[in-house]
């Protein structure tokens, strides 16, 4: 996630790190998959890809790919969460900074894919949205997809109602450049008929 003056700093305090670990931890002893997100986004891309984990938190999505040889690094402003992330060895390069300065940040713009992943979009500062989607595009290669899972509801949202809509979503990606490509109900891939969550994915 997010800091800097965000919905999730607000919920949050900056202070959730350990807190959300434990929970997919304990998630994952039960037997849950919580690599979904993951999984799906492997499923997209070539072996050794370059992947920008925006709005990374602890690391989850990054450090499954990492581990099975792309190319990962990983942003979040939220200190707590990216101090559970470095406890991972997997080689991922971890940068502390808001995503709405992700462009200049000095990154090479050749990233295979940008996620964006546990409702990162819908937890943004408002009014920063359409910044943070340009900024992420600009760093896409040609070709290069952005995916991005959210929810659209206060029953798929730490928040009581949705701040925005798919067709802002795709109202801001249209306008940084990128087209949307197919959409999805789960990460499961599950096909898109309404509801409450999505999984979008547009292309550069």
């Amino acid at each position: 996630m997010d800091e800097g003056g965000n919905r999730w700093s607000e919920l949050t305090g900056g202070r959730g790190g350990r807190r959300y670990a434990e929970r997919f931890a304990e998630l994952a002893r039960t037997g849950v998959d919580v690599h979904g997100e993951a999984r799906f986004c492997a499923a997209l891309l070539d072996p050794g890809s370059r992947v920008l984990d925006a709005g990374c938190g602890t690391g989850r999505v990054a450090i499954w790919l990492a581990e099975r040889g792309h190319r990962c690094v990983g942003v979040d402003s939220d200190a707590s969460m990216l101090a559970e992330a470095r406890r991972s060895p997997a080689p991922v390069s971890w940068v502390r900074a808001d995503l709405g300065e992700v462009a200049s940040l000095g990154l090479e713009p050749d990233f295979d894919m940008v996620v964006l992943a546990g409702n990162v979009i819908p937890l943004l500062a408002s009014g920063t949205g359409a910044g943070v989607v340009s900024g992420l595009a600009s760093l896409l290669r040609p070709g290069g997809v952005q995916v991005a899972g959210f929810g659209l509801d206060g029953a798929h949202l730490p928040l009581p109602s949705a701040p925005l809509g798919l067709a802002d979503y795709d109202a801001w990606c249209g306008a940084a450049g990128l087209s949307l490509v197919r959409r999805f109900a789960t990460w499961e891939g599950e096909p898109y008929a309404g509801g409450g969550y999505a999984v979008s994915v547009h292309e550069r």
